[in-house]
């Protein structure tokens, strides 16, 4: 436990998407950089209308983006790769969450 600051325990989904990667890239990124989508696409080295869809949140970031992405932002793919994940396991809950509740979990024997 951390001194003078409570701890607090989530024990519930957030009712919000995590955020998808293109809306960082979008709202951020290419504004920080000074860089038109056409620009960034080039650097990257992807057809522009590829980089469109991921910043309109239509497409999501693959892995060998996340290592594009990572690399032209200096900051490495974990983060752009954890970000995607994030954001489709939480759409994934939403649309299976009567189909996910509906499943039995093991009952594990105690040991004697």
């Amino acid at each position: 436990m951390s001194r003078g600051k409570p701890e607090y325990i989530v024990d519930r989904e957030p009712m919000l998407p995590p955020t998808h990667p293109g809306a960082l890239l979008r709202e951020e990124v290419l504004p920080a950089l000074e860089l038109s989508v056409s620009e960034a696409a080039q650097k990257l080295g992807i057809a522009r209308q590829t980089l469109h869809r991921i910043l309109a949140e239509s497409a999501s970031v693959s892995p060998e983006m996340a290592l594009r992405l990572g690399k032209f932002c200096g900051n490495g793919p974990d983060l752009w790769l954890n970000m995607q994940t994030a954001h489709d396991l939480w759409k994934a809950k939403q649309k299976m969450a009567k189909i996910i509740a509906a499943i039995p979990s093991p009952k594990v024997k105690k040991a004697a």
